[in-house]
């Protein structure tokens, strides 16, 4: 992603350095080998800030699952805040891939701001309107299946998970891969399990998250149905994509 700074920083620089009446403007040449020194530079320079993604849907295509008003919020404040929060932790030539960021991100103070970054790019992609977002593979369904009896048997422990009284407050629940297993956990907050010391460790293929933020609008109090809505609009396209590159030990990335 290509770094927006200097678009910023030229305005006052002309400001504070006008060219003056008599002065001759740049050559041609002088033009063409700083444009060439600019794209040079910025083909082999470091990582940029961390940047809010557009959503892969419209506002209200989660209906009923999740309102237009939720999403909106959700969105645009919530998740730009996690992006503000970590982009003022790091300068720019610190930033590696956001996934790269969640190894030692407890370690270093970066689970809050920095997962949530992670957390909620992986929530808007695993998230599909309803009917478009498939079914779990062959292969996904075969180890749901093994690990659990089977999905309806996997909504119902992820249910009791993500109740109040498992998750209590703020946190995440989550599908990993561990090995070559399939399980599913929580965590408090905007802690996840790529994150080493995590009270759980494995790479997530589906994430739900339970703030108030993410359901309250439409549920108020009611998490469960919030949750028993999720299963309506998730994308099982995208799951089974991340499933086959987690079983290869690739984390989802962004």
């Amino acid at each position: 992603m290509p770094s927006y700074a200097f678009l910023l920083a030229a305005p006052a620089l002309a400001l504070r350095h006008p060219m003056s009446m008599t002065a001759q403007p740049p050559s041609r040449r002088s033009f063409v080998s700083g444009a060439a020194a600019a794209l040079a530079s910025a083909a082999a320079g470091p990582a940029v800030a961390y940047v809010l993604p557009d959503l892969p849907y419209d506002y209200a295509a989660l209906e009923p699952s999740i309102d237009a008003a939720t999403m909106k919020f959700h969105h645009d404040k919530h998740h730009a805040t996690y992006i503000a929060g970590i982009n003022g932790k790091l300068d720019e030539k610190d930033q590696p891939p956001i996934a790269e960021l969640m190894k030692d991100a407890k370690a270093k103070g970066f689970n809050n701001a920095g997962g949530g970054v992670y957390n909620h790019d992986l929530f808007w992609k695993a998230l599909a309107p309803a009917g478009k977002g498939g079914a779990p593979s062959k292969a996904l369904a075969a180890a749901i299946d093994k690990k659990f009896g089977s999905l309806d048997k996997l909504k119902e422990e992820w249910a009791a998970l993500g109740a109040p009284a498992s998750t209590f407050g703020s946190g995440w629940v989550w599908l990993i891969v561990q090995g070559k297993d399939l399980a599913i956990c929580n965590s408090p907050n905007q802690d996840n399990p790529l994150m080493k010391g995590a009270a759980t460790e494995g790479i997530p293929i589906l994430g739900l998250d339970v703030w108030e933020h993410a359901y309250y609008l439409k549920y108020q109090n009611r998490r469960p149905e919030y949750v028993a809505a999720f299963w309506d609009i998730v994308n099982w396209n995208q799951v089974n994509e991340w499933y086959d590159d987690a079983l290869a030990g690739k984390a989802p990335q962004f």
